[in-house]
């Protein structure tokens, strides 16, 4: 990986593991202040509602501030955001610094995905987007784990923990300003070019003007470019619904379905962690040399084998094969659907964190809407009823990503004129 791609990677891994110790420290804060179970559980899904809400306007902003500046700003709000809450004392106060969060976070999340798009290497995207996961996931289990231990030596002093998570989310601030390269740089390079007069006069240039570098993103898009975008919107909302709709729900089904103890539900977890650190880069090289449609397919083989073996085999082998399958599948499908993402995004490069912005969004809906369908099949059906249409949605979103790969690959592939 190259400095801007490592930059970027350390910052989600010191990102997550901050907030993988808010995560698990700031409900018991909550309820130290008093607040109901149905209020924490507002309080830790309301950063995702904002971020759903802003996403698409914040990344009109990133296009018109510049990916790497408005990465920069998000680092520098998401992390005082844990130095609020060391001083936070009453309920709208942690409601205001979690609508704050997803504010951070819907600005962060397009600026980053288009930095790896733009910065990871032509020939490396998928690769990029998977050692960035992968580093999330990992420290987003390290995180939970460091506050559990915190807590306990500290003796609860929530102070010194949002203290240490605001520490480590900003020890990645330099490194990305000083590694991750500015987009605007580009641009001005490219309009400093096109000022300057070809030296063949019969070659036709290729360069835009400033003004339509500056007024583009004013521009509507395009109905192809509208379309095209709704149809992956689409598919990452299908792909990430399936592939959540046991997020939450998976302690209660290993515990009172399988009869597991909450030791072996924890070890589970702990097994599936490795298996992600380990086969999400194996994924994302294989997906750069060309196996990205086999890479997505490793996805709904996981979901069909773990709903099968749930169901087959509730017991500690069968439930640790199912969770492993399962998150063998989302390891597989991360680094594919970033270089799926990077693909679509460069069709207008303009418009980049836009486009990112929209698929995002689309993931978001679906890890919402995931769970609360399965929750509802379950109690209303029963749990085969609900692994089933879990395998069935699997496999009708299988076949709807290799129509629209196919579709872009028809659709945009150069033609023998223009390659030559």
């Amino acid at each position: 990986m190259n400095p801007a791609t490592i930059a970027i990677v350390a910052e989600g891994f010191l990102s997550r593991l901050s907030f993988g110790i808010i995560s698990f420290a700031l409900p018991l804060y909550a309820h130290r202040l008093g607040l109901s179970l149905f209020e924490i559980g507002v309080l830790m899904t309301l950063n995702q509602v904002v971020a759903m809400a802003l996403k698409p306007s914040m990344g009109w902003v990133a296009d018109r501030m510049g990916l790497k500046r408005s990465f920069t700003v998000s680092i520098l709000v998401r992390s005082f955001i844990a130095l609020f809450l060391v001083v936070a004392q009453s309920p709208w106060q942690l409601y205001s610094i979690k609508s704050i969060h997803g504010a951070s976070k819907a600005l962060r999340d397009p600026a980053a995905n288009a930095l790896i798009a733009e910065q990871g290497g032509k020939k490396a995207i998928a690769s990029a987007f998977a050692w960035y996961h992968t580093a999330k996931i990992v420290a987003g289990s390290m995180g939970k784990a460091i506050a559990g231990i915190l807590l306990t030596l500290t003796v609860s002093n929530f102070s010194f923990v949002f203290n240490i998570a605001f520490i480590l989310s900003l020890l990645p601030l330099y490194s990305v300003i000083r590694y991750v390269k500015s987009d605007r740089s580009k641009v001005s390079k490219r309009d400093d070019l096109s000022q300057v007069p070809s030296a063949n006069s019969s070659q036709p240039s290729i360069s835009h003007s400033t003004h339509e570098d500056n007024t583009a993103l004013l521009a509507p898009l395009p109905a192809s470019s509208k379309a095209m975008l709704f149809s992956f919107s689409l598919l990452s909302f299908a792909i990430n619904g399936t592939a959540e709709m046991l997020r939450g729900l998976f302690p209660i089904l290993a515990t009172e379905y399988a009869g597991l103890n909450e030791a072996q539900t924890g070890l589970i977890y702990t097994a599936s962690t490795v298996m992600v650190l380990v086969s999400g880069p194996i994924f994302g090289w294989l997906a750069d040399r060309g196996r990205q449609e086999s890479v997505l397919l490793v996805r709904s083989l996981g979901n069909i084998l773990s709903s099968i073996v749930y169901i087959m085999a509730p017991n500690l082998l069968g439930f640790t094969v199912g969770k492993l399958s399962d998150d063998l599948g989302k390891a597989a499908f991360r680094p594919a659907w970033g270089a799926l993402m990077a693909n679509v995004s460069s069709f207008d490069p303009k418009r980049r964190a836009q486009t990112m912005s929209w698929m995002l969004l689309g993931e978001d809906a679906g890890a919402i809407a995931g769970p609360i369908l399965a929750g509802l099949l379950w109690s209303t059906w029963g749990l085969p009823v609900m692994l089933g249409a879990r395998v069935f949605l699997a496999i009708a979103t299988e076949v709807y990503t290799v129509y629209l790969s196919r579709s872009l690959e028809g659709v945009y592939r150069p033609s023998a004129t223009s390659r030559k």
